[in-house]
């Protein structure tokens, strides 16, 4: 088997393919036979910028998503079975309930990823596949998608009515507008042309704002509210954008932080304390979700047979050109590594 291999901050060059044994499942292990791959700005934190919150293994397999069949299973699974198709959890042992240090372990940083032929995963980290999913679409699923879904439902429960504001186009802003359009919500996105802002509205969205055009988006989006603000944001940018999306919020609404790093001393983060303070607004950090949100998502999308939106497929030989056109391309949409 083949597989890739990276060390953090090693760079594009830093890819490297090897092949080794096919691996044996251990008691409670499932071998997968991997069919495809996504990639998230994760890595590229870890492969190029050399920066991630939780600990990275020397030579690891990285990517996180993947989605195969199993074909191979230890002693004592009762999860899987072979010929079951899957996607892998990023975080395998965070089963349900709040994220803890017992469940930091995760695929592409302290365990190997899904960047090969074959990937031996606990069966914790296995979940089952929506039928109407191809190999590639499900692969999409697992950080963007689960982050997406938590961020939605994992705090205040969103009501049919409610109004949601996402940013930009990437992975988990067009996932947040599938499935915030599935609880009956308005979506309100924000992105940087007429020509994404055309592709926004076919997914979904009833209003988009160009924030080229309306540097002062956040006063736009109250315009759009009545002046009352939206009930929750997917904030998806960071210190850029954290205050106006907070301004962009009703009193007592909620701004998801899906990986926004802040510094308490800086001075921006003294305007987000102010502007989150003087609208009674609840800052929530995400950490992607918990294999029973996965689940719950996955129901969800079964029932609305709803579809992932795949900006382009690389070959697994071509894993590298993957990474350099997620980097150079601002894709709308995830990219995938296919093996089918």
């Amino acid at each position: 088997m083949r597989s890739y291999h990276i060390n953090s901050g090693a760079g594009l060059d830093g890819l490297l393919l090897k092949e080794h044994a096919i691996p044996v499942p251990g008691p409670r292990e499932v071998l997968v036979r991997v069919r495809a791959c996504s990639l998230n700005f994760r890595e590229l934190m870890i492969l190029i910028h050399g920066y991630y919150p939780l600990p990275i293994r020397p030579d690891v397999v990285p990517v996180s998503d993947g989605a195969g069949e199993v074909v191979a299973v230890g002693e004592g699974v009762t999860r899987a079975r072979v010929g079951d198709r899957v996607s892998s959890a990023i975080f395998p042992y965070w089963i349900d309930g709040p994220y803890t240090r017992d469940s930091a372990p995760q695929l592409g940083g302290s365990l190997d990823g899904m960047l090969t032929e074959y990937a031996l995963l606990p069966e914790e980290g296995v979940v089952h596949i929506p039928d109407h999913l191809s190999f590639e679409e499900a692969a999409a699923l697992p950080c963007a998608a689960v982050t997406a879904w938590n961020g939605l439902t994992g705090g205040r429960a969103l009501q049919a009515g409610d109004t949601v504001l996402t940013l930009g186009s990437g992975g988990v802003s067009l996932f947040a507008l599938q499935f915030a359009k599935l609880f009956g919500t308005r979506v309100i996105a924000t992105t940087s042309s007429e020509e994404k802002a055309e592709r926004l509205k076919a997914l979904g969205a009833d209003s988009v704002v160009n924030y080229r055009a309306a540097s002062d988006w956040h006063v736009v989006v109250r315009e759009l509210t009545d002046g009352r603000g939206v009930d929750q944001v997917i904030e998806v940018i960071g210190p850029s954008t954290i205050v106006q999306s907070i301004k962009s919020t009703r009193v007592s609404g909620e701004v998801a932080l899906i990986g926004l790093a802040t510094d308490p001393s800086s001075a921006a983060d003294v305007g987000v304390h102010r502007a989150a303070t003087a609208g009674l607004v609840t800052l929530r950090s995400i950490a992607v979700g918990s294999r029973a949100q996965f689940l719950a998502m996955n129901r969800a999308i079964a029932v609305n047979r709803l579809k992932p939106v795949i900006d382009r497929v690389f070959p697994f030989e071509e894993a590298k050109a993957a990474y350099q056109y997620y980097q150079e391309a601002s894709p709308f949409g995830k990219v995938v590594i296919s093996q089918n």
